[in-house]
This record gives structure tokens, C-alpha cells and sequence, in this order.
């Protein structure tokens, strides 16, 4: 198995070209006592995921790769060991249970020609390489994806200060995709994934007075953040997960999600909670105020027709969770698409 996932990594390897001024891996002394924390919680993570016999590739740019390797083998083994491969390797040994991990570094560090982390069994962020969190890890290794909430929760807390500093001017372009959603008056609707907050007040808006507006996000410190619009709209925040909603059986009438598809570990299992909640005929707004193609490139990527959000992967999923995809927009200045519950 080694052989076939090296040959699947060995030209991305050989392509990726690292510019600017490299920065360093801070040392174990130099990090804070919350960083410190950040790298154990995701080393023992993987050490969980990650089969004792196996061969593991670490795919990334140095002085990243060596690094991050040097740290999982004391996780896993106590030591570096033959384990742990950086980069190439030309005479591979094949083992049952051999994986690859792909390691996001800084974009100014590293030119990746094409997507090929998609293919990777596990996906570390390490572009802030003091705070590692893991974003992908293969249903073989994870069984259960009880990963998911904990970095998920450590991505978006170590985001949240600055979120609207750096996400404030996106404010309009909520306000007309929940303007053309129609959404009823009168009617309870659900911000999944709220974050802070951003498209409250233009739910408020369309549901009017006499409708309800809550907000669920499973991160803390981004739903404080929230609590200024929820304040000023009149909206009801709760902490949860997208894909195990606090909430009874088709009790509201529409569903906005902004951002949210491509940040879940299981497409279909997060479609089908957000129908289980929905009423017959109630809407389901999916959004992000830049296109698949603008946000791609801001990752240095390139799209695949199979992605979640590209149209025909979504449109099969959305219907076999109960949705009717009715609108499909994918521009660059905005991605829009909405569903009737059936």
C-alpha cells in the first residue's frame, strides 16, 4: 500500500518550491504554555489515529516536515524512527497500514501545484506553526470523527479576535444572499455555523418581528463574539454541532449556512442533520461571500468536479438527504445555492 500512496505523492513532492524567507518551527522552550498544549493535544491525537506499524509519509515544506516528523515519532514511538519518512523515498516498504500526512505551511512559504492533499489520509494546518490543528483525518483511522469537534474548536478559537477585523467588509454581501433566500416572515430560522454573527441582523430582517432567529457555532469564543448582534437582534445563541443539532425534529423553517459544508469531516451526515431539523418546504441557504475558484486560489489550490460543493456532488447529496437543490450560483464574487426540504 506504501508503494501505491508514495506514487500518488512522489510528483508533488518533487513540484513543491519553496519561496520568501523560510521561517523556523519554534523549539519546544519557546512556546507558550497554551501552544505547548495545542502540539500535545494533536500529536496524542494522531497517535491515536495513527496504526503503530505503520509507515507514514509527512508531505510539507521544511523546515516543517522534519520538525512536525521529529515530534510525531516521540509520540508515537518514544523516538524518531525508520517509521517516519520526510519527503521521498525511493525504495518504499510496503505495510498494511501505510498513510500519508500532508502538512498546510505558511502560503508565502510554499507553491503547491495542485490539490493533491485531497488524497491525503491525514491533513494538518500548521500555517501558524505554533498552533498545529488537524483538519482531515481518513474514516479508516478516525472511525467516528470524534477529532473533529476539538480541532475544529482549536482552528476557529485561534481565529476569532480578528475574525471580523479581517471579514468585515463581507457584512453586504450576507445581507443580500439572506435578502433573496426567502426566508418567511414570521418564521424560526437557524445561523449553522453563525461564528460571530455576521448575518443575524439580516435574519432578523427577513423573518421580521415575529419570527426567531437562533445562532448555533460550536466554538466558544466565536459565539461571544456574537453576542452583540444576538443583543441587538434579538436572536437566541446555543453551542452545538452542525452535524448533531440542539434541536427537536422539523422545528424551523429555514436553515442559513454560511461556510459551513466545506468544514465538515462528512458532507452527507451534515446535510441530512440540517434536513432532520426542517420542516417540509422550509429553505436551506448555502453561502460564502467568495467563489469556489477565489477561495481555491486564496489556498493555493485548484478545484475537482468531485469536490462537496461542486454542482453535481452537491445536487446528488442534497436529494438523498431530503433536499431539492433549486438554485446553484458559483461566481467569483459569491457562492450561493438553496434547497426546499421535501
Amino acid at each position: 500500500m506504501f508503494a501505491a500512496t508514495l506514487s500518488r505523492f512522489d510528483s508533488l513532492l518533487h513540484d513543491v518550491t519553496v519561496t520568501g524567507e523560510v521561517l523556523s518551527v519554534p523549539d519546544w522552550q519557546s512556546l507558550t504554555e497554551e501552544q505547548t498544549a495545542r502540539w500535545r493535544a494533536v500529536l496524542d491525537t494522531l497517535a491515536r489515529c495513527v496504526p503503530t506499524a505503520a509507515t507514514v509519509l509527512i508531505a510539507g515544506a521544511e523546515p516543517y516536515a522534519r520538525v512536525f516528523a521529529d515530534r510525531l515519532g516521540a509520540a508515537l514511538y518514544g523516538t524518531e524512527l525508520p517509521g517516519i519518512v520526510v519527503g521521498t523515498r525511493k525504495q518504499p516498504v510496503a505495510r498494511e497500514h501505510d498513510l500519508v500526512i500532508w502538512l498546510r505551511t505558511p502560503r508565502t512559504q510554499i507553491t503547491v501545484p495542485s490539490s493533491r492533499e485531497r488524497t491525503a489520509d491525514i491533513v494538518v494546518d500548521l500555517q501558524d506553526p505554533g498552533w498545529p490543528v488537524i483538519r482531515h483525518v481518513a474514516s479508516r483511522l478516525s472511525g467516528d470523527s470524534r477529532w473533529y469537534v476539538a480541532e475544529g474548536r482549536a482552528f476557529f478559537a485561534n481565529r476569532a479576535a480578528t475574525w471580523d477585523t479581517k471579514y468585515g467588509a463581507d457584512l453586504p454581501a450576507y445581507a443580500r444572499a439572506v435578502a433573496e433566500s426567502g426566508l418567511p416572515a414570521g418564521g424560526i430560522v437557524i445561523d449553522v455555523g453563525c461564528g460571530t454573527g455576521r448575518a443575524i441582523p439580516a435574519l432578523r430582517a427577513a423573518v421580521g418581528p415575529a419570527g426567531t432567529v437562533l445562532g448555533v457555532d460550536f466554538t466558544p469564543q466565536m459565539l461571544a463574539l456574537a453576542r452583540a448582534h444576538a443583543r441587538v437582534s434579538r436572536a437566541i445563541l446555543l453551542l452545538g454541532d452542525a452535524r448533531h443539532l440542539p434541536l427537536r425534529t422539523a422545528s424551523v423553517d429555514g436553515v442559513f449556512a454560511a461556510a459551513l459544508i466545506s468544514h465538515l469531516p462528512d458532507t452527507p451526515t451534515g446535510l441530512h442533520e440540517l434536513a432532520r431539523v426542517t420542516r417540509p418546504g422550509g429553505r436551506l441557504v448555502l453561502f460564502h461571500p467568495s467563489g469556489r475558484v477565489v477561495v481555491a486560489a486564496r489556498h493555493g489550490r485548484v478545484l475537482h468536479p468531485d469536490e462537496p460543493l461542486a454542482e453535481a456532488p452537491l445536487r446528488g447529496e442534497a436529494e438523498s438527504a431530503g433536499w431539492r437543490l433549486d438554485v446553484y450560483d458559483d461566481r467569483p464574487e459569491r457562492f450561493y445555492a438553496t434547497a426546499t426540504r421535501r
